[in-house]
């Protein structure tokens, strides 16, 4: 595994899906109270190297309903505002960026998903880039390279082989893998 080195000057911090209704739930292998607690360090570090620190949230009561084979059932009523707002232990700041998507899948632009995956976008030379750079209006010789890190203890899963099997077979073909404490000592 290669060291890793993060420029706070081309780097950002996303944290994804932090909000009352999800933290709400019992994830495995890592609680929820870990996962907040961990995001909120990568946060913290983030904001003192001067990194932009992301939060992304889906809004429950405008959730769209695509055509799928497995749609999720939110009821028929409308849940509290409460449960799509950032949860307060996430530590959202004045000066953080929110996002609000319409669903749970990736979003057109940037594609970024995962359950609770905080993950650093760095520019760099890597070969490594998120799905959205094919797209890009650039030239293919001028769009800015991205690479994906994930931070595995601050992420978590309603199943732990699901996570467990994600993190060891898909997550390091797409992005680098690393743990709060390793992110944390690469901005030192």
């Amino acid at each position: 595994m290669a060291e890793l080195q993060l420029d706070p000057k081309k780097t950002a911090l996303v944290l994804i899906d932090l909000q009352n209704a999800v933290v709400g739930m019992n994830p495995v292998p890592h609680t929820a109270a870990q996962v907040v607690e961990n995001s909120r360090k990568l946060a913290e570090a983030f904001r003192a190297h001067s990194a932009p620190v992301v939060y992304v949230r889906v809004d429950l009561n405008d959730f769209m309903k695509l055509p799928v084979d497995q749609p999720h059932n939110l009821g028929d009523k409308p849940l509290p505002a409460a449960a799509s707002e950032i949860a307060p232990s996430a530590g959202f700041q004045p000066g953080d960026i929110l996002v609000t998507k319409r669903h749970w899948a990736p979003s057109p632009a940037p594609s970024w998903s995962s359950s609770s995956n905080p993950a650093a976008l760095t520019r760099s030379s890597s070969p490594v880039s998120p799905p959205t750079q094919a797209s890009s209006p650039q030239p293919p010789g001028r769009r800015p390279r991205l690479c994906l890190l994930l931070v595995e203890d601050a992420c978590s899963s309603q199943n732990a082989e699901h996570h467990r099997f994600a993190f060891e077979n898909i997550f390091p073909r797409l992005a680098r893998v690393r743990t709060t404490d390793e992110v944390l000592a690469s901005l030192a």
